[in-house]
């Protein structure tokens, strides 16, 4: 019971990482036609999806070290990392989880 409490719990964490990130990238980039619903936790965020470029994932890194904390090391994981919001929030997640 306990266990399916836990992933019952990390299931709405995620949901709601991810639909934090969707205004988060809304308001960061300034895209005042999109709406969070518009934007599927799947969708890639560039070319063919939203359409993100160079300059919008600079601004994805500012956003992930001013929400989150987080600075990406290895800059060659960007592209991983921002394929799309579910990427997003899960390597946030695997962030949060490391020690220290």
């Amino acid at each position: 019971m306990v266990n399916l409490k836990s992933k019952i719990t990390c299931v709405l964490y995620m949901e709601k990482l991810m639909a934090d990130l969707k205004a988060q990238i809304i308001e960061q980039l300034n895209l005042q036609e999109v709406k969070p619903e518009d934007i599927g936790n799947d969708q890639p965020l560039f070319k063919e999806g939203l359409g993100l470029d160079s300059i919008d994932a600079l601004e994805l890194i500012v956003l992930l070290q001013q929400h989150y904390g987080i600075r990406i090391a290895n800059p060659e994981q960007g592209p991983e990392i921002f394929q799309s919001v579910r990427t997003m929030a899960t390597y946030i997640t695997a962030q949060q989880k490391q020690p220290g």
